[in-house]
């Protein structure tokens, strides 16, 4: 693979998609256009609606005894309603109008209640039939001859002056916003007028203020005004964000694709000697570089609007490091997006081929989304692994203010995962010849199985294996969480790291010496192996975690872990799990599956990027540093010496020394884990001296025959 040549088809594609109108309009014109007009025309809808429906007298009628005292209340606070009095009312409505007292509460049913033979009920009981006058309001109301209907019991004022209970009904629509309004402010005028007769009633009989209180209860929102706000917005921001940001690489993708199969252009560049990648590079680079801009289009213009909203607020005011924070949330949905597009759209034949492609997928990518937009629906270790859904989630919570440092991570490693294989995916695409000129290709010929044995993994099939195995692998952790610890721990090693590439090597028959580096270290290699598995835990101790000191509640976290919860397990059995395992099993996927299959790129971008994946892998944040930095020891180990076994010693002594530690400390022997934040100077610069004696060895010592570079 050829860096220049990928950007020199970058500059070409790009400067072709740049003259294409409708890209410009799409991802770039409409959403600067967009987010003013359609914020500005529901601002104005909503303030031209409340205004119009506060200067709106609402019509109450009046039904039942006429009281003076609450006509003349309602008329001088000003509630903005109009009182009606009853009109061609039937018979039996005005009967039960003068001689009923008011409709009880209806009782609720105890589930299980028993009868008096002592059995419990197998029949529900029988309502009443609903009263003349429930139905008479309703028909008022909804044939909107009124907003709502006051029913004014028989005995009111009587019960009002002889400090009885008095009772009033207030029937309306909670459909219609104007009777829900009617409603509102006859109970916010009746609160007060019966506040006023409690005052009353205590002043005349000499009671203390508050005495029909009896208890005050104070409810208080203490949600500030920018969080609610936020919270409106990132319950449907998200969704609009994502998807007018991908629909930018719809056209773009589709011009790249099958707008050059339709121009007869493809065939120009796959007769030139260019390597399949190179073209996927240089083309997803332009489609990237496009939605890029789109994205960032999209959140300026967010950002602009907000701020003249925002303006004559001075409790509503987002700081601009939530808006750079979304952008970089949204480049991962960018990638995976434009990957998925691009794959997509090399089937098609011609444009309007393409775009009956694109449009389902589309709709399969963003409908989803919906879901951030319900109740109850937020951030979580579970829901940071889902698709796209994950990155509209960390949107919502960094405008409400609750996105925590460890679920970003989560977040952001499991899209990034994610637009990896879809690239892989893509790119797999792009080295079908009869695909990229039109032809058709069914799912059996992506799966089919080599003829021969030999050889090694790709670099996509190793990347794409990866993505799938650190998504089962945890969605499987959280299957296994209401087992013990140990089985977790046991399940996930050997269930989704040993047993699914083993089986994988074994389908796709690939050497197991190449691919595992299976292959007998020099004793040199292997003493220097030790060496740097007994002192490589200090260096990444004393100096990585200094530049990303994890928080206590996780080192306690670490420490409860290591403990098997305070379980009296014997050592062998800890080393067993915490060290022979891991450098095992992962050491059979990272630096054998993984690390073989990414030796094409060359020793040190293999390394490099093994090791990251590695410390992904492990899903924390504060880990990253310390897992990357024993990964690409690890692999530089199984590069110079051969042999896989070299980064098993090494691998399974850094764990079991810090497992040994830990165990140690309850019998008093050397501090605390949890109080020590970083080892002192003292070891850091003994453990970096042995760790250099052991690469010295290492480097040193003879490679096995037939070890590739």
């Amino acid at each position: 693979m050829r860096p220049a040549i990928i950007l020199t088809i970058f500059r070409k594609e790009i400067l072709e998609t740049l003259r294409d109108r409708r890209t410009l309009f799409f991802s770039f014109l409409l959403p600067i256009l967009l987010y003013p007009a359609l914020s500005l025309s529901l601002a104005k809808v909503q303030e031209t609606r409340v205004a119009e429906q506060q200067a709106k007298l609402s019509v109450v009628a009046v039904w039942g005894e006429a009281s003076p005292a609450l006509g003349d209340w309602l008329r001088k606070t000003n509630v903005m309603v109009r009182l009606e009095p009853a009109r061609d009312l039937p018979a039996e409505v005005l009967r039960e109008l003068a001689t009923a007292r008011p409709p009880a509460e209806p009782a609720k049913k105890k589930r299980g209640t028993a009868n008096a033979s002592g059995n419990a009920d197998s029949e529900p009981s029988l309502e009443p039939p609903p009263s003349p006058v429930l139905l008479a309001a309703q028909r008022a109301v909804l044939e909107r001859k009124a907003d709502a209907v006051l029913v004014v019991w028989p005995g009111f004022a009587t019960d009002l002056a002889s400090g009885n209970r008095a009772a009033l009904s207030i029937y309306y629509d909670s459909v219609r916003d104007d009777s829900r309004k009617a409603q509102s402010r006859l109970h916010d005028a009746l609160i007060d007028f019966r506040r006023e007769e409690v005052s009353r009633r205590e002043r005349e009989r000499s009671l203390p203020e508050g005495f029909a209180t009896a208890i005050a209860i104070r409810e208080e929102n203490v949600s500030q005004p920018k969080r609610q706000v936020g919270s409106l917005i990132g319950s449907l921001l998200p969704l609009l964000l994502i998807i007018l940001s991908a629909s930018g690489g719809i056209y773009v993708t589709l011009d790249l694709t099958a707008g050059e199969k339709e121009r007869n252009t493809m065939q120009t560049l796959l007769c030139a000697p260019l390597d399949p990648v190179e073209i996927i590079g240089g083309k997803f680079l332009a489609a990237w570089t496009v939605v890029l801009l789109s994205a960032l289009a999209n959140v300026a213009s967010l950002a602009a609007t907000f701020a003249r909203i925002a303006a004559p607020l001075s409790d509503f005011n987002i700081p601009p490091l939530t808006y750079v924070l979304t952008f970089f949330a949204l480049l991962p949905v960018t990638f995976t997006t434009t990957a998925i597009f691009l794959g997509v759209a090399v089937f098609a034949r011609d444009l309007k081929d393409g775009q009956n492609f694109l449009t389902p997928v589309m709709l399969g990518i963003t409908l989803p989304l919906a879901v951030t937009s319900l109740p109850g629906i937020e951030l979580t270790a579970a829901t940071s692994f889902v698709p796209m859904v994950n990155i509209a989630l960390l949107i919502k919570g960094l405008f409400i203010g609750e996105a925590k440092t460890e679920l970003i991570f989560l977040t952001l490693s499991s899209a990034s995962v994610y637009a990896l294989v879809a690239l892989v995916l893509a790119a797999r695409v792009f080295h079908r010849q009869h695909v990229m000129l039109g032809g058709t290709e069914s799912v059996r010929e992506w799966i089919q199985r080599p003829t021969q044995r030999g050889g090694t993994p790709t670099p996509t099939f190793a990347l794409a294996t990866f993505g799938i195995v650190f998504v089962v692998m945890f969605y499987g952790s959280l299957l296994l969480s209401e087992k013990n610890l140990a089985a977790t721990l046991l399940g996930s090693q050997y269930g989704f790291f040993l047993l699914p590439v083993l089986l994988l090597a074994l389908f796709m028959r690939f050497s197991p010496t190449e691919t595992f580096s299976l292959r007998l270290p020099a004793a040199r290699a292997v003493l220097g192996s030790a060496l740097i598995g007994l002192s490589a835990w200090a260096v990444a101790g004393g100096i990585v975690i200094r530049l990303l000191p994890p928080p206590d509640s996780m080192v306690k976290a670490m420490e409860k872990m290591l403990l098997l919860g305070d379980a009296d397990v014997p050592l062998w059995a800890v080393w067993l799990l915490f060290a022979i395992t891991p450098g095992l099993c992962e050491e059979i996927f990272f630096r054998g599956l993984v690390l073989s299959g990414l030796r094409r790129w060359g020793v040190w971008p293999a390394i490099g990027v093994s090791s990251l994946l590695f410390a992904i892998a492990h899903a924390s944040l504060y880990r990253l540093l310390p897992t990357l930095f024993l990964g690409a020891l690890f692999g530089y180990l199984v590069w110079r010496s051969g042999s896989i076994a070299c980064s098993m010693i090494a691998h399974a002594l850094s764990n079991g020394l810090i497992t040994t530690a830990v165990h140690l400390q309850p019998r008093g022997v050397g501090p605390r884990l949890a109080e020590v934040n970083v080892l002192p100077w003292s070891i850091t610069l003994a453990g970096l001296a042995v760790c250099l004696l052991g690469l010295w060895l290492v480097h040193t010592a003879p490679r096995p025959a037939a070890a590739g570079p």
